[in-house]
């Protein structure tokens, strides 16, 4: 049981890593694409944009509802990664803990 559990508290934080990875990018192109440096005419990079743009967006969502506006830029990214880093280091592991804890002892 506790191998499962183990294995399953590494499938959510690499999924927390490729979700905090994603927005990172996302926020990265954001910023590439306002000051003109990727050019959003070019096949690839909009593909790539609609991409990250389809996934990051319902993330944070939430965030740009709760956080007012303030102007050009956007810190509903950092805001999620603070959160991700958060559930990832203390959450996570704390419930994972909880967990081979109702399990009981290891037995050999």
């Amino acid at each position: 049981m506790h191998a499962i559990l183990d294995f399953a508290e590494y499938v959510v934080q690499a999924i927390l890593q490729l979700l905090l990875w994603i927005v990172i990018l996302y926020a990265l192109a954001s910023t590439l694409i306002s000051f003109e440096i990727i050019n959003l005419r070019n096949r690839f990079a909009y593909s790539i944009w609609r991409a990250l743009e389809a996934v990051a967006l319902p993330m944070l969502r939430p965030i740009r509802r709760i956080m007012p506006r303030t102007g050009p830029v956007d810190f509903t990214p950092f805001v999620f990664v603070i959160l991700v880093i958060g559930v990832s280091n203390f959450l996570i592991p704390a419930l994972f803990r909880w967990l081979h804890a109702l399990a009981g002892p290891i037995a050999y």
